[in-house]
């Protein structure tokens, strides 16, 4: 068992097996840790974030060492039958690579019981175990950009179904109509942790109803524009708006992360500025250009990358308004942001709050999983909440937490160093520390893509299991131009990460804009977690 550190509030066990992961964290859900509030397993880790006031990675890691590892999970009475086309395009390779045919393949794929392990990757993605190991294969050498929704694939010792079109290398061997991730159902996604499920051919059996758990109200996230209410109308949107809040937690058993606000502080900001609880959803708007009608009275208010604000009332008259200040509105007002020349995303709150269905306990938009409120585009109404909360004065003196960097600026972040660190050479990780990479166009909420001169350098090709990973993670795929994840990163992946942006540096990395550069600064040297000692 390894403890390895992954940020200032993260850790990563390293087991031996499958067997021994799932014992580990099932032993932490039936006698759980006080202070660790979220475990994201994987096929030989456990990812968990713990509240450093409350214990320390040490006192985890003693704590940790004494679970007993040997005990077997019980099956789950619970039955999912899959019903499969297979017609995959890596069918034929995948009987190559196993000796068989194609016919032995679907034969061998069809008379296993697979056993959910645990969810990951995207929404309702469910890696499965217990398959017939003649079925093993690699992933695919080159992964695929775009993989359709329902197909079932190979990898490793996993089989999987992709719920969603998404980039992927697994090999693909059929398809099933079955929907892995479906709001109308509760909980969401068809496969469960415990689970068993089988596959049969729609070629030989009719197709039959996947067993699925208790079906529940639909939360599909639209946003409610009640006519009662003081609205807003968007009248211009160059880039759609967002609606946040501070994140979706404790969703990691079907594979969703916390995604939220990019600029925590500057959200948080928003909302006091105008009486709201800080939690409350607010509009996160991307470099400027939003403008929007409001019905009725409303007191609003704009934090995070400064835009300039202007506000045209019935008769024609404008007038500027500032950032950090509440701004009060009447009823046919129009208000517009000009766009922003130093950061990224800038929160636009209202006092009560927008009036959205929450989608899993969060108005968070998810771009990567697709989860939460539609994108706010030109014509979208928003109704704002009016009584039924507890509102508090608006705040005055709210200030920025730093100076947004515009593009060509250098902006540096501090870097713990971990989980996989090891993986590089020593001239990586000299390249990591010193070499300026420049923000690539490619970037958005799920991800920062960087491109340095030189390539961070591994070691050796070789294959990582797929583990959690955390926002901030600096993830090296093989050409060894680094991804900084941010808020809607997947919650697992398979490519090493050499370190993770410390978490009072998130904020303003959720603000570096395009064409900007950005350095790393190392505030630990790679080491793995030693236990107290009793």
């Amino acid at each position: 068992m390894r403890f390895l550190p992954v940020s200032l509030t993260v850790l990563i066990v390293e087991l031996q097996d499958l067997d021994e992961t799932l014992a580990l964290f099932a032993s932490l859900e039936a006698d759980p840790v006080d202070g660790i509030v979220d475990i994201v397993p994987a096929a030989r880790t456990l990812m968990i974030r713990f509240k450093p006031e409350v214990l320390t990675a040490e006192a985890i890691a003693a704590e940790i060492q004494e679970r007993d590892l040997t005990a077997k999970i019980p099956p789950s009475d619970m039955l999912v039958e899959i019903p499969v086309t297979y017609d995959g395009e890596d069918l034929q390779d995948v009987a190559e690579l196993t000796g068989l045919s194609v016919a032995e393949v679907i034969e061998r794929h069809t008379a296993s019981e697979f056993t959910v392990a645990f969810c990951g990757f995207a929404p309702g993605f469910g890696y499965l175990v217990g398959g017939d190991p003649a079925l093993q294969v690699p992933r695919r050498q080159s992964p695929r950009t775009r993989i359709p929704a329902g197909s079932v694939a190979l990898a490793g010792a996993f089989s999987g179904v992709y719920p969603q079109a998404s980039p992927g290398g697994w090999q693909i061997i059929g398809t099933t109509p079955s929907k892995m991730w479906d709001l109308t159902r509760q909980p969401p996604a068809l496969f469960q942790p415990g689970y068993r499920v089988r596959f049969f051919d729609l070629a030989k059996r009719p197709q039959s109803t996947p067993i699925i758990a208790n079906s529940g109200e639909r939360h599909d996230g639209e946003i409610v524009a009640q006519t009662s209410a003081t609205t807003i109308t968007v009248t211009a949107a160059p880039m759609p708006a967002l609606v946040q809040d501070l994140g979706r937690f404790g969703q990691a058993g079907q594979g969703v992360s916390s995604s939220g606000a990019l600029d925590q502080g500057a959200f948080r900001a928003a909302n006091r500025v105008v009486g709201n609880p800080v939690e409350a959803a607010c509009l996160e708007i991307t470099l400027g250009g939003f403008s929007f009608t409001v019905s009725g009275p409303a007191v609003m208010a704009l934090t995070g990358a400064p835009c300039p604000i202007s506000v045209r009332d019935g008769s024609g008259r404008v007038m500027t308004a500032e950032t950090y200040q509440p701004i009060s509105l009447e009823a046919g007002d129009t208000l517009t942001l000009g766009f922003a020349a130093r950061g990224a995303r800038s929160y636009l709150a209202f006092r009560g709050g927008l009036d959205v269905a929450p989608v899993l306990g969060s108005a968070s938009t998810d771009t990567l999983a697709i989860v939460g409120p539609e994108p706010v585009g030109a014509g979208a109404m928003l109704a704002i909440k009016t009584g039924g909360r507890e509102l508090s004065p608006v705040s005055l003196t709210e200030t920025p937490a730093f100076a947004c960097p515009a593009a060509g600026e250098i902006v540096t972040l501090d870097v713990v160093m971990g989980p996989r660190s090891d993986w590089f050479t020593t001239s990586g990780l000299e390249t990591l520390a010193t070499q300026v990479f420049d923000v690539t166009p490619q970037s958005n909420r799920v991800g920062i893509r960087l491109s340095g001169a030189l390539p961070l350098e591994r070691k050796d090709k070789a294959e990582l299991p797929s583990e959690g990973t955390a926002t901030g993670a600096i993830q090296v795929p093989h050409s060894g131009q680094p991804v900084l994840f941010l808020a809607d990163h997947p919650l697992t992946g398979g490519y090493p990460v050499i370190g993770t942006v410390a978490d009072y540096h998130l904020d303003l990395a959720g603000q570096i804009p395009v064409n900007a550069k950005i350095r790393f600064r190392p505030i630990t040297q790679f080491a793995e977690i030693v236990p107290d000692q009793a």
